[in-house]
């Protein structure tokens, strides 16, 4: 890996999202054939701004916007998601995506105090489904309500 590239990964961060970024993350696109894979960052917005539980976030790489991700812990038993994640169309294939969600399981499992966090993908989204394999996540042997796939990983 170039040193570029390693210090491109190493600035990588989240920050809420606020009226000085809002802007950016709305503009988050997917590349074409993923739109189906996940909710627009505006429909993600609207159901944070609903449910207080989830916790949207910027992903940052140095000063730019790269990706947007939502997280949050529901329920007696604190089942902590990691529920949507993505990397804008023009910074796939960088790293962002892996490096982000190795930040978020992190951040995460401290926030809430959990040993155990969950994602969820539609059956056809083999790159994501690789990537969370790569990363320790298992696949359960259950569904969520909308028919998505769960797996989980334990926090380390």
């Amino acid at each position: 890996m170039s040193a570029l590239r390693e210090n491109n990964l190493a600035a990588l961060h989240f920050k809420r999202i606020d009226e000085s970024n809002e802007a950016a993350v709305r503009s988050v696109k997917l590349k074409s054939g993923q739109e189906s894979f996940i909710e627009t960052v505006d429909e993600c917005l609207q159901e944070a701004n609903e449910h207080p539980e989830w916790q949207p976030v910027a992903i940052y790489a140095g000063d730019e916007v790269v990706g947007f991700a939502m997280y949050g812990s529901f329920g007696s038993n604190k089942d902590t998601w990691i529920d949507r994640i993505m990397i804008d169309e023009k910074h796939q294939g960088k790293g962002y995506g892996r490096t982000a969600m190795e930040g978020l399981i992190v951040r995460v499992c401290e926030k809430y105090g959990v040993d155990t966090v969950y994602v969820s993908i539609i059956e056809e989204n083999n790159l994501a489904r690789r990537l969370y394999e790569s990363m320790g996540f298992e696949e359960m042997d259950e569904r969520d309500p909308n028919g998505e796939i769960i797996l989980q990983k334990k926090c380390s």
